[in-house]
């Protein structure tokens, strides 16, 4: 039985001028920039995207890839959960991004193809918003417990609180909207490097809220939805254990998260996470140093096939 929290396809782009972003260093703390050449950097990251999809294919999660030709400078195009998500329903959203570079990401020939290939009621383009330096960045800015209908915001310039508001309206979510901080007082810049959910656990990062009325309700929460939480450090989140999916594969729930996020878990919390759903670990150091890891890699499908 498939999960609603978990979808059993994902779209993934397939980068060939893959870089860590100067546009976005400013705000992104988990970036680190490369010494390597542009050259050498794509490729390995092309190499660890393919082996991601083929670990990926092999647990029997569909993938949808698109290459991108790296012709319109599009550094972070590996991270597509940015810029669409797709809704029980047949709803597809398309999002405003903060800097120019990642505007350049969308393409039409992603939304045609689920036209295509699945039931798609309407999609509703939120992108004209950029006019008025308005960002909302889909499930990067926005981590969504689509059971329960709460669409989880740390406050940042990657998520305008009047844009949040007008999508939790159009897609029957309700907003909880906090304020999130690194070790270093840091603000975070995405909600999903502090936080994911799955269908019987939630990974997250409950000091990194600053309120301590807010990280309560947050838990509580997650807890009213008769969910485990999986509380991680300030070092766990550093090693990207709270940016992992939760997929369905051919023998059941898995949790796609990156090789070394897998590594930074305690046996104890590795275990909640079995109970449930199968640790799927990709290797991707190389687009680690872009400052987003697996679950950003990640668009998924929570579309009916035609």
């Amino acid at each position: 039985m498939l999960s609603l929290q978990a979808p059993p396809a994902v779209v993934m782009i397939r980068p060939h001028a893959f870089t860590s972003n100067p546009e976005t260093h400013g705000d992104n703390a988990f970036q680190t920039l490369s010494n390597r050449s542009i050259e050498a950097t794509s490729m390995a990251a092309r190499d660890e995207h393919d082996r991601a999809v083929e670990q990926l294919r092999s647990a029997g999660v569909t993938v949808h890839v698109f290459d991108d030709e790296g012709q319109d400078n599009t550094p972070d195009s590996v991270f597509p959960n940015n810029w669409f998500s797709t809704h029980h329903g047949g709803h597809v959203a398309i999002y405003p991004m903060f800097v120019p570079s990642r505007r350049r990401e969308r393409r039409m020939d992603v939304i045609e193809l689920l036209k295509q290939e699945y039931r798609v009621q309407d999609v509703i383009d939120y992108s004209g918003l950029e006019q008025d330096d308005l960002a909302l960045e889909g499930t990067g800015a926005m981590v969504l417990d689509h059971v329960g209908r709460i669409a989880y915001t740390v406050k940042s310039n990657r998520a305008d609180p009047v844009l949040l508001e007008r999508f939790c309206t159009h897609f029957n979510y309700e907003p909880i909207a906090f304020e999130a901080r690194d070790v270093d007082g840091r603000d975070v810049y995405h909600t999903n490097v502090l936080m994911g959910i799955g269908t019987h656990y939630a990974l997250i990062c409950l000091d990194m809220i600053a309120d301590t009325e807010r990280r309560q309700t947050v838990r509580n929460r997650l807890e009213e939805s008769g969910r485990t939480v999986i509380d991680l450090s300030h070092e766990q989140i550093a090693e990207f254990a709270g940016n992992a999916i939760e997929l369905s594969g051919r023998d059941g729930l898995v949790l796609a998260l990156s090789s070394r996020a897998l590594a930074a878990l305690r046996p104890e919390q590795t275990q909640t996470i079995e109970a449930s759903a199968t640790p799927l670990p990709l290797s991707v150091p190389t687009i680690e140093t872009a400052g987003g890891s697996v679950r950003c890699m990640i668009a998924g499908i929570h579309l009916s096939r035609r």
